[in-house]
């Protein structure tokens, strides 16, 4: 008999009860907005920020909207000018680039590696043409960290890190976005905390900080912020900062500060899926397996791997027949934009040149999401579906 998954890839895990009923208590009160606090109450958002802050070692942390939201207001806090360039992976997802044109700032695309990373060598080849670098961490693959930050170093960049796939992983120790000037960060359902939507951002650099407190829209309310520079900060950079609103709000916050506190053992049984999975799927003839680096420290909420140099209809197959057997592919080799797989050459407001090597690489990536609510046996019958497709159709003449 033919095995079959009936399993959802977009279930999530409910929300803690605790989160449920911090939720609960902001409702209660009526009092949603972030500044919108009785006297002597600090509130959900400000708690939240402290405690990020604390968590990614940190010395200031902002709640935003979105993970999208975070990265404009990075690129606005450094001094990213309309019409500047800004470096950027070719391999990401929408809201990246399009972070870079919402301040008016032009991608220039950095190729793929077959490790689904950064290409360092075209990073080093294009790092002279721009002032910032916004790295994705795309699907939670981490390039080798200590080399990219010696490139930046060399040529003046400045590291913007989007860590929406990452929240919780590392690199040779070092937190995922605590390598740069900002890491920024996503709660979306389908990230590692699940506020539905919203973000955070963290630095380092007082000025940063300060700048993306006002772009956020805080107004004259800086003394509400438990994880932001002193007020002095402030008053050097409000009068040239637009307010560009972008708060989270209290509802959310609460709903995410349980979540931040599980994120470590969450981390855990991600990857214990993760490696169900890659073992599983390890020896496919003409399948590749994305082998990750000692030093990266990774979390498993997706899964990739490579049909290096398959035809186009050949991966497409592979794509239906999973489907047929109800497991859920992503293939970001179509030459037209589907659900969230579009590619930089599908980004026409953003120009960009032919890219062969990357080209090559994208064509062969199929992507599947790994919720927690999937068992081990779930992925290990997972595994079983696609070796059993991808075999029957590598055997096809």
């Amino acid at each position: 008999m033919t095995e079959r998954f009936t399993g959802s890839f977009t279930q999530q895990e409910p929300i803690p009860e605790e989160g449920i009923e911090a939720a609960l208590a902001v409702l209660r009160s009526g009092r949603l907005h972030r500044y919108n606090v009785a006297p002597g109450e600090v509130g959900e958002v400000a708690l939240l920020e402290r405690e990020f802050a604390v968590q990614m070692d940190a010395k200031y942390c902002l709640a935003v909207a979105s993970g999208g939201y975070a990265l404009a207001t990075a690129l606005r806090a450094v001094g990213v000018a309309p019409g500047e360039p800004v470096l950027t992976n070719a391999f990401t997802l929408a809201p990246v680039p399009g972070a870079i044109a919402s301040v008016g700032a032009v991608p220039v695309f950095v190729g793929v590696s077959e490790a689904l990373t950064i290409d360092l060598e075209d990073l080093a080849a294009k790092a002279g043409r721009a002032k910032v670098l916004m790295l994705s961490h795309m699907r939670g693959h981490i390039c080798d960290m200590d080399a990219l930050m010696q490139i930046a170093r060399t040529h003046g960049l400045t590291v913007i890190e989007d860590c929406a796939h990452t929240m919780g992983a590392s690199w040779n120790g070092v937190k995922s976005g605590r390598h740069g000037a900002v890491g920024c960060y996503s709660t979306q359902t389908y990230k590692h905390v699940n506020s539905g939507e919203g973000g955070l951002l963290v630095t380092d650099d007082e000025e940063i900080a300060a700048r993306a407190v006002i772009l956020s829209g805080s107004y004259m309310l800086y003394d509400r912020h438990l994880a932001a520079p002193d007020r002095e900060v402030f008053e050097r950079v409000k009068y040239d900062t637009p307010n560009i609103s972008g708060r989270m709000d209290h509802l959310r916050a609460a709903i995410l500060r349980p979540q931040l506190r599980d994120l470590d053992a969450q981390v855990r049984r991600w990857n214990d899926r993760y490696r169900v999975i890659e073992e599983g799927l390890r020896g496919t003839p003409g399948l590749t397996v994305i082998e990750r680096p000692v030093a990266e420290h990774f979390v498993g909420s997706s899964f990739q791997f490579l049909l290096l140099d398959w035809p186009a209809e050949k991966v497409q197959a592979v794509v239906a027949r999973c489907a047929d057997r109800g497991v859920e592919l992503k293939w970001f080799g179509a030459p037209e934009p589907h659900g969230f797989t579009s590619r930089y050459d599908s980004w026409r407001y953003a120009p960009s040149a032919p890219m062969p090597a990357t080209d090559r690489v994208l064509a062969g990536i199929l992507d599947m999401r790994v919720p927690l609510t999937f068992s081990l046996n779930d992925c290990a019958l997972i595994a079983r579906i696609i070796r059993a497709e991808v075999s029957a159709v590598h055997q096809v003449a």
